[in-house]
């Protein structure tokens, strides 16, 4: 028996997408129609464990896995060049990073550069270079989550801010510079979202969207190729607040 034609489907490439909010991006995509999905991670148990319940919500969506590291140069080039391999993504969602502890990065430098090179200048560096076959193929939409974290520096998470906030002025530089093209880049800035990532802060009480949440608001924001979507919306206001706040009150606030 022939094999159903997958030429026709979306082709998706998801890397980071052992985190909740891109797993949950995946259950969507393939619950609407079946995928050509690829998914890129560091966990090769985790990335199986995904694969198998995605294909039981999809038998007919394609599934791959690809490890790697994904922190310096020479591995995302390698990362690169074989997901592209007889691929033409429409969508790249870059999901990956870590949420470190600003104490941590404070005492040990290391720390602090660990951080910002998983949190900043790897997904950097990813986008980049995606985009460079993403331009040649003249088609796709490149989301990149970031966070809120990178609106305005403040002490509580002031690493973790500043590599979010270098990929957001990447981004929007990468904006410019593809404006009138046939390509898009999507901002994506979650608010304090529950994941693994964040479950010490929901023991202490913070609430937290659902991963499930900010999944479809990540998803929508793609298929309608916008700019900036913070998630949940109430963060794009907050962050409007908190950027604006002048000096003199925002030092005395403990945020």
């Amino acid at each position: 028996m022939s094999q159903p034609s997958t030429s026709h489907r979306p082709n998706i490439i998801i890397i980071g997408a052992t985190s909740a909010m891109a797993e949950q991006c995946a259950r969507i995509w393939v619950s609407r129609q079946a995928c050509n999905l690829l998914l890129i991670g560091r966990n090769t148990e985790a990335l199986s464990s995904i694969k198998a319940d995605l294909q039981v919500r999809s038998p007919e969506s394609v599934i791959d896995v690809q490890m790697s590291a994904m922190e310096y140069a020479e591995e995302i080039q390698a990362l690169t060049e074989q997901a592209l391999t007889d691929r033409q993504p429409d969508t790249v969602l870059i999901a990956h990073g870590t949420l470190p502890d600003q104490q941590q990065c404070q005492d040990d430098i290391k720390q602090a550069e660990q951080a910002v090179r998983i949190n900043g200048l790897s997904p950097v560096l990813l986008a980049e270079a995606f985009i460079k076959q993403m331009l040649e193929n003249n088609k796709g939409t490149l989301a990149v989550i970031g966070s809120v974290a990178g609106d305005r520096g403040r002490k509580s998470n002031y690493v973790y801010g500043a590599a979010k906030g270098l990929v957001t002025r990447y981004l929007e530089g990468l904006q410019h510079r593809l404006a009138g093209s046939h390509v898009s880049v999507v901002i994506i800035k979650p608010g304090p979202t529950d994941t693994p990532m964040t479950a010490h802060l929901k023991a202490a009480g913070q609430k937290m969207a659902t991963s499930q949440a900010v999944a479809a608001d990540i998803v929508s924001a793609i298929d309608h190729k916008k700019p900036v979507c913070y998630t949940p919306g109430k963060w794009a206001l907050i962050m409007l607040v908190i950027r604006n706040l002048p000096r003199f009150i925002f030092n005395k606030m403990d945020i």
